[in-house]
């Protein structure tokens, strides 16, 4: 095996796990989940069918990542994020098929009982609060926080905190953004 999994844990067949991952604890991987390589994977996680995870994530204790949950390489999801796939849910009526699509982009960080809506996309090195609830996508190196999550800020790719002065920011490690019409990008990112 060129993964580990922790003897309590279950991996259902039909799943796909790459090199390097590790899976801890009382963790079930159901059927049809993809994960990446050199994942890690806390106590007590549940990743669901179809849900696909890329390289280099962290997902900490007691998260369960539901079908229509797509997660990009090296995202961080912290401990007890929450994640929904149904907008209008009842025990007595089944909407496997109304399912919405919750997408977390390329290096995003999910704080600690942060609440991700389905339906929403949380956009490249967006960094959510600590028990935020997400109800609207979050745009590129944003920073939201609050019960509905709103923008407090803006992030580097390296996690510091930006300050936005004409329009411009440079980080302390050296990186450069440009702010226009509302939205932050990386100078030389197309």
């Amino acid at each position: 095996m060129k993964y580990f999994v922790h003897e309590s844990s279950y991996v259902d067949e039909g799943s796909e796990i790459g090199e390097g991952t590790k899976i801890w604890h009382f963790s079930h991987i159901m059927t049809g989940a993809k994960i990446g390589k050199n994942c890690n994977l806390g106590q007590n996680v549940v990743i669901s069918p179809n849900v696909i995870i890329g390289d280099n994530c962290k997902i900490q204790n007691n998260v369960s990542v539901y079908t229509g949950v797509e997660v990009e390489k090296n995202c961080f999801l912290g401990p007890s994020c929450v994640f929904t796939n149904v907008i209008n849910p009842r025990s007595f009526i089944e909407r496997k098929d109304e399912y919405k699509k919750t997408l977390l982009k390329e290096g995003s960080s999910l704080g600690a009982n942060s609440t991700i809506v389905c339906g929403t996309t949380i956009g490249k090195y967006a960094l959510v609060a600590a028990g935020a609830v997400v109800t609207k996508d979050v745009f590129d190196y944003e920073i939201v926080g609050g019960v509905p999550a709103k923008r407090i800020g803006f992030a580097c790719v390296c996690g510091n905190t930006l300050k936005i002065l004409d329009g411009k920011s440079t980080c302390t490690c050296g990186r450069e953004y440009l702010l226009c019409e509302d939205k932050l990008t990386l100078k030389g990112e197309k």
